[in-house]
């Protein structure tokens, strides 16, 4: 068991609201942060130390920093940057705020907030970054590919930082879930309402085909699993004498970097134009 703080982003629902009660459990102590101030009051109920934190706004990441350093005495053991979502939509149908608001969430923010937390963890001599990326960081899948790139990007910032954080005792890993039980695919199909006029769209077929796969109650991919698959590997990134600068959750992300590695661009391109 440990006290050890940790922050989590993310934590209204899914990956983040699972890490966040299983870590409880575990005996870390997380401070779990939400975007809505509703779903800071529902984490607090479950006996969790909640705080609001809004990823696209630098007074928020500094105030929950802030926050979370005044209880635990500037003691920060880890954190796991989780919250974001996914723009669903072809790029040539994406305007650039529409671009700007997916990385302002999943890349600008989590590096801010990851850029507060590091002199913490170096005047401790020990911490421990943890992303969480996808599949489709290193597997770019067609209609997706705001939530591509900021996932790729996501993927290049902490492989520089693992290299530049070396021998100060911070530890930079990336969690690599592909499908996984969560409001995921709910908050994708407000953002794809948002943003995109299928009506008036090269892509309309296509479109009608995403609309069936969003509003799908059930899970739309083979091989899901549930978000403790994904808890699983943060408890290893956070114990492990020697975590792993990767973690793959889910069949078919140890497929997709197998055959990233073996097949030609061509072949792997065939492939993946074949997933909806």
């Amino acid at each position: 068991m440990t006290s050890r703080p940790i922050l989590i982003t993310g934590c209204s629902s899914g990956i983040g609201y699972c890490v966040a009660l299983g870590l409880k459990q575990r005996g870390y102590r997380v401070f779990a942060s939400a975007r809505k101030s509703e779903d800071v009051d529902a984490l607090l109920k479950l006996g969790l130390e909640a705080l609001q934190l809004d990823l696209t706004s630098s007074n928020s990441i500094a105030d929950a920093v802030r926050e979370v350093l005044a209880n635990t005495g500037n003691a920060l053991y880890a954190l796991f940057n989780n919250g974001g979502y996914g723009q669903p939509g072809a790029l040539e149908d994406l305007s650039r705020e529409a671009l700007r608001e997916q990385f302002e969430t999943n890349v600008f923010g989590w590096q801010e907030l990851t850029n507060h937390v590091i002199p913490i963890m170096r005047k401790q001599g020990e911490g421990r970054i943890i992303q969480n990326s996808s599949i489709l960081g290193f597997a770019a899948m067609k209609y997706r590919g705001a939530y591509n790139a900021s996932k790729f990007a996501i993927e290049g910032l902490s492989d520089t930082l693992r290299l530049e954080l070396r021998g100060s005792g911070i530890m930079v890993s990336l969690i690599e879930p592909g499908p996984i039980t969560s409001r995921f695919r709910e908050n994708a199909r407000i953002k794809f309402f948002k943003y995109i006029d299928p009506e008036h769209s090269a892509h309309r077929e296509q479109y009608l085909k995403q609309r069936a796969r969003l509003e799908k109650k059930e899970a739309a991919q083979p091989f899901t699993l549930p978000p403790e698959a994904v808890l699983k590997r943060v408890i290893h990134a956070l114990e492990s004498k020697h975590p792993k600068a990767r973690y793959p959750v889910t069949f078919p992300t140890y497929l997709f970097a197998v055959l990233k590695r073996i097949l030609p661009t061509s072949t792997l391109d065939s492939i993946l134009y074949k997933v909806n």
